[in-house]
């Protein structure tokens, strides 16, 4: 099951998550910069870094879609460099449609041999728990995870996500209605492989959902570049014999795109800063 894979990787690595995220003018010229090439290059090179120092990475979908063909072969690339270095790919994809349309999308993601095959991806429930079905089947069969957009860290998010529902903000109805699925992808570790997003931004509203959801693994974005710390990064995670654990803690620009990668005059210059961010953040997660 992909729950017991992600916590026995980050009993070993820790909870860090490198977002690989391709932002338009920011890939090193070392790499051959804003193309699919470059891309490529680059993303291989950080799963290089990463391989042996964290559980996961998670690559943003329409950071390389924004390129055409080219940058959908780059994330091709990507991915597989990644699962053959033994780490679990989370496609950060936020799907979300409707019956033959969301089994496209599953399958693109999710099946064995994929084209853009990872252990896990994003979807967004907002459309209907029907949505999520199709990602649940291919989950089943292939051992695979879902990763459930449920509190996530974007100032916009407050819009609609924690309007009040019948004496309840609207993200903790969501959750409440998964808590079929969650049963349903639960494996022999007593976690589920239906992850939900749950901002490090609102460590509160975290520890919330861990009491409406306790099985659930979760995916945190907002930590380092986006200005939550540690502590509230893993605000929704539990203590064990092993320390804190309950899910993955995502870091992308903080340890990808740091000033010393950026000064770089090397290859040998840039691993060595990209394995030190790495490496800072893994410590700092693990500290609590």
């Amino acid at each position: 099951m992909f729950a017991d894979r992600l916590v026995a990787a980050t009993k070993i690595h820790g909870p860090l998550c490198v977002g690989i995220d391709p932002h338009a003018g920011r890939v090193p010229a070392l790499f051959g910069g804003d193309t699919g090439e470059g891309l490529a290059n680059w993303g291989e090179a950080i799963v290089e870094c990463a391989a042996g120092r964290v559980a996961a990475i998670k690559p943003q979908v329409g950071l390389f879609e924004r390129l055409g063909p080219d940058g959908m072969i780059a994330l091709q690339h990507v991915c597989r460099a990644a699962r053959n270095a033994g780490l679990l790919v989370l496609a950060d994809a936020k799907r979300g449609d409707i019956g033959s349309t969301a089994e496209g999308y599953a399958s693109a993601y999710l099946a064995s041999g994929a084209p853009f095959e990872a252990d896990a991806v994003t979807v967004n429930p907002y459309m209907g728990l029907d949505t999520l079905e199709p990602f649940m089947r291919q989950a089943e069969t292939h051992a695979k995870g879902v990763i459930i957009l449920a509190r996530t860290s974007n100032p916009g998010s407050a819009d609609f996500q924690t309007k009040n529902m019948d004496g309840a903000p609207l993200y903790a109805r969501v959750v409440e209605a998964l808590a079929p699925l969650i049963a349903r992808l639960k494996g022999k570790s007593g976690w589920s492989g239906l992850m939900l997003v749950a901002g490090a931004t609102g460590p509160e509203e975290a520890r919330a959902l861990r009491a409406l959801a306790p099985d659930a693994l979760f995916l945190v974005p907002g930590y380092g570049a986006q200005g939550a710390g540690a502590a509230d990064a893993m605000a929704g995670f539990v203590k064990g014999p092993d320390g804190l654990s309950g899910g993955l803690v995502n870091a992308s620009r903080s340890v990808t795109f740091p000033t010393a990668a950026d000064e770089a005059k090397s290859l040998t210059d840039w691993r060595t800063a990209i394995k030190t961010a790495i490496d800072t953040a893994q410590t700092d997660l693990k500290s609590l």
